[in-house]
């Protein structure tokens, strides 16, 4: 299996080619790519070719955390980030980030294994050592990302797979991802440890997910992943940690009779039309979404921190606008979105009437405006009909804006699976 994996792979490389990414190029490949071989692979950013939106990616997105910020490095430790894939396959590659560092990343190893029980333990006979340019060494320069070649190794749908990243020095601040709601492992004296099938070296936790921001697979029958480009509603604030009760999640659950993949480009505190916590979604659009592997729709859920923050962005025509960019840069894509109403949040502390007019005007926008292909109604999905300017009570995790395991629930069985093909 493993020989003839590793031959598939060399023809998946002649196929595909090696190129380095820059997420944040409007003209990024929608398939990624992987680094150019040299003593040791050096990635830079720069904009990636005439391919981008050209051709079908015979690859899949099954699992994706968007880059949220920067978090002090670990030099010389081991971080075993444990990630729950959507769809399965046969042949798998990572993505890692560099992108909001401002120092060169020096990656010494990155090993992939499915994890065995509930801790970071692998499953024996399935650890991998990821290679960029045939090499197991890179450094990924600021503002840039790494797509692994092509590693042989079956994953199921819905299962938790290790990716381990070793750094052996000091890179300056590390791409993350804040609010994983998962536990992942470090090995605090990482030399040699990434390929550890014992995870007795990775001694410390951590609830972020450290530079890997995607996976994709191939085989299987896959037919393409669904991006869920929001914010905290979308990561999962409120929901139960190791548990996997986001909405995406469910939605993953929905869709494996299809062979989807669903990536969740959530981001808490992120906003529409402005920088916040991490970039705005009309600046993260294409290296969150449309340069995703294999992304067939967009469910586009952004807005209300627009609406509740600081400062407030008050006039609905910037919503309107900000709505149509994104649908027109995906159509380009071929990519079709669907648009989310933004759900209430009365009884919060940044609740006014002025602001509730204000969504309900974007709402009226979003449901009958013509922006997007299909709509679904997270409003009328989890509205209180005693209150509608309040969300159920049975979904309230208790600060009357986010939602817990039912209410996420909820959200994901409102959509129709057929706006998504």
């Amino acid at each position: 299996m493993v020989k003839g994996g590793r031959v598939l792979a060399a023809a998946l490389l002649a196929l595909i080619g090696t190129t380095a990414t820059a997420p944040g190029a409007a003209t990024a490949s929608r398939d990624g790519g992987t680094a150019t071989a040299a003593a040791r692979t050096t990635v830079t950013a720069t904009a990636a070719t005439a391919r981008a939106g050209s051709l079908p990616s015979p690859w899949s997105g099954t699992w994706e955390a968007a880059p949220s910020g920067t978090t002090p490095a670990l030099p010389g430790a081991a971080v075993r980030n444990v990630v729950r894939l959507s769809v399965g396959g046969t042949l798998l590659r990572i993505r890692v980030s560099n992108r909001l560092g401002t120092a060169p990343l020096a990656l010494g190893a990155v090993t992939v294994a499915l994890r065995r029980g509930t801790g970071p333990d692998a499953v024996p006979g399935t650890m991998r050592t990821a290679t960029f340019g045939g090499l197991p060494t890179a450094t990924v320069l600021p503002g840039s990302d790494v797509v692994s070649d092509p590693v042989p190794l079956v994953v199921p749908a819905a299962a938790d797979l290790l990716v381990t990243v070793h750094t052996p020095g000091d890179s300056g601040p590390a791409t993350h991802h804040r609010t994983a709601l998962r536990t992942s492992y470090i090995a605090p004296q990482g030399a040699g440890r990434a390929a550890d099938v014992d995870g007795s070296a990775y001694t410390a936790t951590t609830s972020q997910w450290y530079y890997v921001t995607g996976v994709d697979v191939l085989g299987r029958g896959g037919a393409g992943s669904v991006v869920a480009f929001g914010d905290s509603l979308t990561d999962g604030t409120g929901s139960t940690p190791d548990a996997d009760r986001r909405w995406p999640d469910r939605l993953a659950e929905r869709l494996w009779p299809q062979r989807l993949g669903v990536l969740n480009a959530g981001i808490a505190g992120n906003r529409l039309l402005r920088d916040g916590t991490g970039p705005s979604a009309l600046s993260r659009l294409d290296a969150d979404a449309l340069s995703r592997a294999g992304v067939r729709a967009l469910i586009v859920f952004e807005g209300i921190n627009d609406i509740n923050g600081k400062p407030q962005a008050d006039d609905v025509r910037d919503y309107e606008a900000a709505y149509r960019t994104i649908v027109s840069r995906a159509h380009a894509h071929g990519i079709r979105v669907v648009g989310a109403t933004l759900t209430p949040y009365g009884g919060h502390g940044g609740f006014t009437a002025a602001r509730e007019d204000l969504r309900q005007r974007i709402n009226a926008f979003i449901r009958t405006g013509g922006a997007f292909d299909a709509v679904v109604d997270f409003d009328a999905a989890v509205r209180d009909p005693a209150a509608p300017q309040r969300i159920r009570p049975a979904y309230d995790p208790g600060d009357h804006l986010h939602f817990n395991d039912a209410g996420m629930r909820a959200l994901a069985d409102a959509i129709d699976l057929g706006a998504l093909r």
